[in-house]
């Protein structure tokens, strides 16, 4: 059972032993809300879902973005936050790259979109990405829809619950990033759909109710938890 409820900083989440998450403060038994949002507490510990603010990188996030800018030695990425993602040339083209034999617009070009992961991020410097790994790399085909990164954990829900719950109602492939940027894939009347019920979930991510409104809006019933 998950306890959900709305808190705004200062407000006493849990108390307790707990394992906690971000923008949460433990102090003493007591574990504190440091922002405005949604407060979860069962199994897994204690959560808080912001409900504004940017997109901060943090290592392994999976996110979604458009080439901006090259140079010799690799590419810029826009990935929706203060910071500019940079994808190394070396880690496209292997250990034997050489910005004088290599032509990076052989890849990816400015305005490409692609999908990657933060393999780093330090303050001090942009967040390096990689595109290692299954399904990373290149987006050749969708529909992007932007939302608040402060949702992105309500739009995929529990265990992937409600992004699975939208994607079957709609017959639709849906890519969630981290920093707020969805890629949809499917038939047209499906993309629609979609998109209006990420946008449910935006505006109403606060709402206990959430699944049953997700589910009256796409039809059908569901057993699925967020």
């Amino acid at each position: 059972m998950v306890e959900r409820k709305q808190v705004i900083p200062g407000d006493v989440i849990a108390r307790g032993n707990h394992r906690y998450g971000a923008y949460i403060e433990k102090r003493g038994d007591e574990y504190i809300a440091l922002r405005v949002g949604l407060a979860e507490v069962g199994r897994e510990g204690v959560k808080l879902n912001p409900l504004t603010g940017p997109y901060l990188p943090r290592a392994e996030d999976d996110v979604i973005g458009k080439v901006v800018d090259m140079n010799g030695f690799g590419w810029v990425v826009d990935i929706n936050s203060c910071f500019d993602g940079f994808l190394p040339a070396s880690f496209v083209f292997g250990r034997e790259f050489s910005p004088s034999t290599h032509d990076l617009s052989s890849k990816f070009k400015v305005g490409d979109m692609i999908g990657a992961r933060i393999e780093s991020f330090e303050r001090s410097r942009d967040p390096q990405l990689s595109i290692r790994g299954h399904g990373y790399g290149k987006i050749d085909s969708g529909e992007i829809i932007k939302i608040s990164p402060t949702k992105v954990p309500r739009l995929i829900g529990r265990r992937g619950a409600m992004i699975n719950l939208i994607s079957e109602r709609t017959g639709c492939d849906v890519r969630v990033g981290q920093n707020g940027l969805v890629v949809v894939n499917g038939p047209p009347d499906g993309i629609v759909k979609t998109a209006m019920a990420v946008k449910m979930v935006e505006e109403e991510a606060h709402a206990a109710d959430l699944v049953s409104k997700i589910e009256a809006y796409l039809g059908g019933s569901s057993d699925d938890g967020s």
